[in-house]
């Protein structure tokens, strides 16, 4: 089967989405199956790499975004999706792409949407108060399941607003983690006194330096915590558009900005050699890099009003971390209850094992029609003829 996937939001600093593409396109390739993958770049250009075929096509940088960009023209890129002749489409963008999907379905090629964001979420935090936020909300997530086969939300915090309005094609499909490079084996005691600089409780606060994600909610609780006496340090590793304001901000303060780091090794090991990690993103409709942070043995501290909780297994006796309310107190206060508790790292370890990549290929081939895992099946465009016949 030749899956294609095309993805907007995609470039050297990008994370989850990236994170997410490369392992789909791993674990396809390891079951027999071809995989290509279209991302925007500055110029036209293909390789073959580690996670299948990659195309690269002129993109427009987004003012603001810290180095997003979007493809250029979708009318090009529909040209080139039918000259590789996909048995299955998959899209990770809800706002540029929809079209992608229309045309596909006049193609009769299968189509899977995933729903990396609450747009609802987005919208009451972006846009006026005025507006019909409900309705205009609504109104998009209807066309957007219209548009394609199915629409994949990693959580059930992401699959919410589409179960309200009775979407029929939504699926969850968790996200996973990578095992094997985040663990807790990673943990260095040179590696940490090095963070540390003669601190006690060293910190961590991963994710892309945005807006939406509140990463200056861990500088103020770090703040917090000094106050009251908790001799704690915080290390931010990522970068974005409050880059230079968070700078100014821990200004002061024991805090270490690494910025983007791209050797994945080095994070997991700063990860693993941590106490706690921080989350505070309201938004987060899956992060991996707090699963990241799980796998690695570390416990984390997430907003009450993200999906991260789900797999904390909060409610549960014994959370993989806790989850606290939007302001700074209340992350101060998490980091309390949580710190110099070693036991808390097997479980956290324990959580993230729950959601290997495995797993997440495995749901998306089944529902690509792939019923026998491991095995090469009948591409989609075979299964049609069949059904001609």
């Amino acid at each position: 089967m030749r899956i294609v996937h095309i993805a907007n939001f995609y470039g050297p600093n990008s994370g989850g989405i990236k994170t997410t593409l490369h392992e789909l396109g791993r674990g396809y390739l390891r079951h027999g199956h071809e995989f290509i993958y279209i991302v925007p770049g500055v110029t036209n250009h293909s390789e073959i790499t580690q996670f299948g075929y990659k195309i690269t096509l002129p993109s427009i940088m987004l003012p603001g975004s810290g180095g997003y960009r979007i493809i250029r023209s979708n009318r090009e890129l529909k040209k080139i999706i039918a000259s590789l002749n996909p048995d299955a489409i998959e899209v990770s963008d809800r706002f540029t792409l929809r079209s992608i999907g229309i045309w596909a379905k006049s193609q009769s090629i299968p189509t899977v949407v995933f729903s990396h964001e609450t747009l609802r979420g987005l919208a009451t935090r972006f846009l006026p108060g005025w507006l019909p936020l409900r309705s205009l909300v609504n109104w998009h997530n209807r066309r957007l399941a219209h548009s394609f086969d199915h629409v994949v939300a990693t959580t059930e915090f992401a699959a919410k607003e589409f179960r309200e309005i009775e979407v029929p094609n939504i699926v969850k499909i968790p996200l996973g983690v990578d095992l094997e490079t985040f663990t807790p084996k990673n943990r260095s005691l040179q590696l940490r006194r090095e963070l540390l600089q003669g601190s006690q409780l060293l910190l961590v606060h991963c994710g892309r330096l945005s807006p939406e994600k509140e990463p200056q909610r861990s500088i103020e609780a770090l703040e917090i915590l000094l106050k009251r006496g908790i001799d704690a340090r915080l290390v931010m590793i990522g970068n974005g558009p409050l880059w230079s304001k968070l700078r100014k901000r821990a200004q002061g303060l024991p805090v270490d900005m690494l910025g983007y780091v791209a050797d994945r090794k080095r994070v997991a090991a700063i990860l693993a050699s941590a106490d706690l990690s921080f989350a505070p993103g309201p938004l987060e409709t899956f992060c991996l890099s707090a699963l990241e942070s799980l796998a690695s043995g570390t416990p984390v501290i997430a907003s009450s009003n993200s999906a991260v909780g789900e797999f904390l297994r909060h409610a549960e006796r014994r959370p993989a971390g806790a989850i606290a309310h939007d302001q700074r107190f209340a992350f101060a206060s998490a980091v309390e209850r949580l710190a110099f508790k070693p036991a808390l790292r097997t479980v956290a370890r324990q959580s993230a094992e729950r959601l290997p990549w495995d797993s997440t290929v495995s749901l998306m081939m089944q529902l690509h029609g792939l019923e026998i895992i491991g095995h090469r099946a009948p591409s989609a465009s075979t299964k049609r003829k069949l059904r001609a016949a």
